[in-house]
């Protein structure tokens, strides 16, 4: 994590903020459920990344309007690594398959 960000995501605005959004669009994986996967989202992405100038501005950085719940191959996919996505995934059926 980039050290003008770390204040940002360890404090409660942002953790609040995180937990409701999740919350508030059922859990799921926005990407994956717009493509017809049920798959649990597990990080609350800003859709305009967060940089040393916007990240105190609430409208930018607390707004659900660019907020996206994603799973974590989604968001590698999003920011272009592979390698940060598990090294396993999940079939259809529920069985724990290696990359």
């Amino acid at each position: 994590m980039r050290e003008f960000a770390s204040a940002f995501y360890s404090g409660t605005a942002w953790k609040e903020t995180r937990k409701a959004y999740a919350k508030s669009v059922g859990g799921l994986c926005e990407v994956c459920l717009a493509k017809g996967i049920y798959k649990a989202g597990e990080i609350v992405h800003h859709k305009l990344h967060l940089n040393e100038h916007n990240i105190s501005d609430p409208a930018v950085a607390l707004s659900w309007d660019n907020l996206q719940l994603v799973c974590r191959d989604c968001h590698a996919e999003i920011h272009g690594d592979k390698k940060a996505s598990r090294r396993f995934t999940v079939d259809e059926l529920g069985r724990v398959l290696p990359r």
